[in-house]
């Protein structure tokens, strides 16, 4: 909390007025030329906030701000990517394509809300290599706001942390999107497909988070993490996480 900087009493006013900080004081010193029923009255107002229940000041300040009613929506569902800016979370596979070899659906996952800038969240998606016991740490969600919207992008990298061929592959928000579901929609898939070809992200912070691959407005893959149990302990960095990417697109 941010102090008042009491003045100096004026016009020889040095009466005391417990409770009261220098310049209210002051205030009330003043308010005594005009009689003292005045003067009382300006005393009890000035000092009425001295009591201040500090407890119930420090739990406001630890209380979030409410979401700006007036604020697009693209920019609350930045503020939920944010939210648990920081931490790991487990998660699986959910929903695949029959044929699909890219996950199994035993092996652990975790997404990681890694690193939170205005207008970019980066969030590195891990998956555990049942085979070594290892960890795939190739790839990093790059969700960012533009002006007529926001953009995700995938940032692939190699074990040396060198960008893999494809990569920086993305597309950007679609019409209709709300704080918590924002669909991306690939320029190049979509033109292919004729119908909208992308991505999807969902979040309710605290309780899921969710991405996945969509076509024609339907998840057709889909993994999910539960945002209520974080991962204790620190979480390694993507592949590469100390190089920028050149942002450079590579095939879709």
């Amino acid at each position: 909390m941010s102090s008042l900087n009491g003045h100096p009493p004026r016009h020889g006013a040095e009466r005391a007025f417990p409770g009261a900080s220098p310049s209210a004081a002051a205030s009330i010193a003043r308010s005594a030329s005009f009689g003292p029923a005045l003067a009382l009255a300006m005393t009890l107002a000035l000092t009425a906030g001295c009591g201040v229940d500090r407890d119930a000041e420090d739990a406001q300040d630890r209380t979030p701000a409410p979401a700006d009613p007036v604020a697009a929506p693209e920019d609350i569902f930045l503020d939920n990517l944010a939210f648990h800016c920081g931490s790991a979370f487990p998660g699986g596979l959910v929903l695949t394509p029959e044929g699909d070899a890219m996950l199994t659906g035993t092996e652990e996952l975790l997404v990681h809300f890694r690193d939170c800038e205005p207008g970019e969240v980066r969030i590195p998606f891990h998956v555990e290599v049942e085979a070594t016991g290892e960890w795939d740490r190739s790839r990093t969600w790059y969700v960012m706001r533009r002006d007529e919207g926001l953009e995700l992008r995938h940032d692939h990298r190699e074990p040396d942390g060198t960008e893999s061929t494809r990569t920086w592959y993305g597309g950007f928000s679609m019409m209709g999107g709300s704080a918590t579901r924002q669909d991306f929609a690939s320029p190049e898939r979509t033109e292919a497909a004729g119908v909208p070809v992308g991505w999807r992200i969902e979040i309710e912070p605290g309780n899921f988070y969710r991405y996945g691959t969509t076509y024609d407005g339907d998840y057709d893959w889909m993994i999910e993490f539960d945002l209520s149990s974080p991962v204790s302990g620190p979480i390694p960095g993507a592949w590469g996480a100390e190089t920028p990417p050149s942002r450079i697109p590579g095939p879709p």
